[in-house]
């Protein structure tokens, strides 16, 4: 007979988990003390549950293995709710176990219940509450396949104290078979001949590729097939690395920054042939007006996810890696070679860059990672930060490029970054974020210093939240409300000569680092930039922050407006 603490950590085991994110207290001390005597399993003590969730997603994100959460019941398990939301979109798996007050006692408003399970249903890809021992081990055997399987995602398994006090079989299940869920693991050969002879009548075919790709581990096998049809490549935020970013079939990023190559493509392409995304509103614009004169083709493991937004003509549903697989065993060079040319034109006539920005600006800190940093993992947090890093950041292969897309979670940067150092202890990790970003879980300092990670911090620092600032110049008369970072009480409302007369920004991010024992530098030219890495990578026993002053209304560029097309892009203003 096992408690059921001791049947947690045995199936945490068997399911191979090495390193787990937790925050202990009432309803789960009973699960931290079983941990206490194991040393298979190294514990993760974050500074706040929101970053531990982060931590365990981007662990996840960039080793391919589940991440693994646990905390206490009511605001324990409420403070993931975001984290778990944010692996949702983008189908990171996750298995969160949250404690929770005795069954006897749920519904009667016991100290620090909630109905978690009631909270995350939407959000996640099954949750659930023990009710008896006997089926706990079942439970969590199910657990880490559902989150695995099929299109990955976040589970929630929220156990009653008294369930894990109780008394119960040794045995873990070996098997599992849950009726009602069985994940495709076969390809449709006739949607695939379909789509190959689609292929090969288009005149302007073009790949869009998303998340999807990378999940799967699709990359080589997508290049491969990129390079045998020679037809052009775009991808979605998610899908950037799909193939490499330098290759010359590659046009850019699709969508509300997208390139102009990329975006015109759509508009001008009469077979879009995309795997694995979900064809959002940020990728589409104008959805009435999307590819509007091509044939679509739609690969996604998740059936849900075909048709749902943009409406396509042969729906193939299967894993990316194996459907790319079974493609290539069918399909034909592509016989579009003055498409390719025109294509790569527009790529060359319309290059993003940030020339008209003097001094420091994040197009020159992020090329010189791309040149001086081999296959780093970046993660980003959200905002101006992420799409600066998602236009010159250049990218070879999946889990290197970590950042919160379908929900835009700030906050989400420096705690991925952490779990991602965790899970690559040998490669050099690099968090991207704004000063605005930065502060939601800066409070991680304390959780990198602890655990010795020579993480590289890049602030960019502009005193502003930028993304929505940028909206408010273009759109609202630069009536910056309630986006400026430097405001104090005293300040004018209508400010028009920031810098004259904006206060001290605070906080000072280098202090702030060296108040918890880890490195910061300040840089404002580009001849620092060097110097400043050079500083950071001479410290292997704490993070490093470099805080890069700059433009205070520097933009990103290009951008399409609200309810525009992927035509009407602004280029520059």
């Amino acid at each position: 007979m096992m408690k059921g603490t001791e049947i947690i950590v045995k199936a945490l085991i068997e399911e191979g988990v090495d390193t787990l994110f937790g925050y202990p207290g009432g309803q789960a001390i009973d699960i931290f003390d079983a941990l206490y005597d194991q040393d298979q399993i190294e514990v993760i003590l974050p500074r706040h549950e929101q970053a531990l969730i982060h931590a365990a997603d981007g662990y996840a994100r960039s080793t391919g293995k589940v991440g693994v959460c646990l905390v206490t019941s009511g605001p324990g398990a409420t403070n993931l709710v975001t984290g778990i939301a944010t692996a949702n979109y983008d189908s990171v798996p996750l298995v969160c176990i949250t404690g929770q007050v005795p069954l006897g006692l749920m519904g009667n408003d016991a100290f620090q219940e909630v109905d978690i399970v009631g909270i995350t249903n939407s959000i996640c890809k099954y949750a659930v509450t023990v009710r008896t021992r006997e089926e706990l081990p079942k439970i969590l055997k199910e657990a880490f396949y559902i989150a695995r399987t099929g299109r990955p995602g976040p589970v929630v398994v929220d156990i009653p104290k008294d369930i894990q006090q109780a008394m119960g079989s040794e045995e873990y299940p070996t098997e599992v078979s849950i009726r009602g869920y069985k994940p495709n693991d076969s390809v449709h050969v006739g949607q695939i001949k379909k789509a190959c002879t689609l292929l090969k009548r288009a005149k302007k075919p073009l790949f869009l590729l998303g998340g999807g790709v990378n999940i799967a581990g699709a990359n080589e096998v997508m290049l491969k097939l990129a390079e045998y049809t020679q037809i052009p490549v775009i991808t979605t935020i998610m899908g950037k690395g799909s193939i490499p970013t330098t290759h010359d079939l590659y046009l850019g990023n699709i969508g509300i920054h997208g390139s102009y190559a990329a975006n015109h493509a759509v508009s001008e392409c009469d077979v879009l042939f995309s795997i694995g995304t979900r064809f959002n509103d940020r990728i589409t614009g104008k959805i009435s007006e999307f590819a509007k004169h091509a044939k679509i083709i739609h690969i996604d493991a998740d059936s849900a996810s075909i048709s749902k937004n943009i409406v396509v003509d042969i729906p193939i549903v299967a894993d990316a890696k194996l459907a790319i697989e079974k493609l290539l065993e069918y399909v034909s060079p592509s016989k579009a070679e003055k498409w390719l040319e025109q294509v790569t034109e527009w790529k060359k006539a319309n290059p993003i860059n940030m020339d008209k920005y003097e001094g420091l600006t994040p197009e020159k800190v992020i090329r010189y990672i791309n040149e001086n940093i081999k296959h780093p993992i970046v993660a980003t947090d959200v905002g101006q930060n992420q799409l600066w890093t998602t236009q010159y950041l250049e990218l070879e292969s999946n889990h290197q490029f970590l950042t919160s897309g379908g929900l835009g979670t700030m906050g989400y940067g420096f705690p991925a970054a952490i779990g991602a150092q965790i899970g690559n202890p040998d490669k050099t990790v690099i968090a991207i974020s704004g000063d605005g970003g930065m502060q939601m879980n800066i409070q991680e300092f304390a959780t990198a210093v602890a655990l010795e990670l020579p993480l590289i911090l890049i602030v960019f620092n502009n005193g502003y939240l930028g993304n929505v600032r940028q909206w408010q110049e273009l759109f609202f008369n630069k009536r910056y409300s309630s986006t400026c970072l430097t405001y104090r009480k005293s300040c004018q409302k209508d400010c028009m000569n920031r810098d004259k007369c904006c206060p001290k920004y605070i906080p000072d991010f280098v202090k702030l680092a060296e108040s918890y024992e880890a490195y910061g530098i300040r840089i404002t030219k580009e001849e620092e930039i060097a110097k400043a890495f050079a500083y950071a990578q001479e410290h292997k026993n704490a993070p490093t922050l470099i805080e890069c002053v700059i433009e205070r209304e520097a933009n990103v560029f290009p951008m399409v407006p609200t309810g525009k097309t992927l035509d009407d892009m602004i280029m520059d203003c």
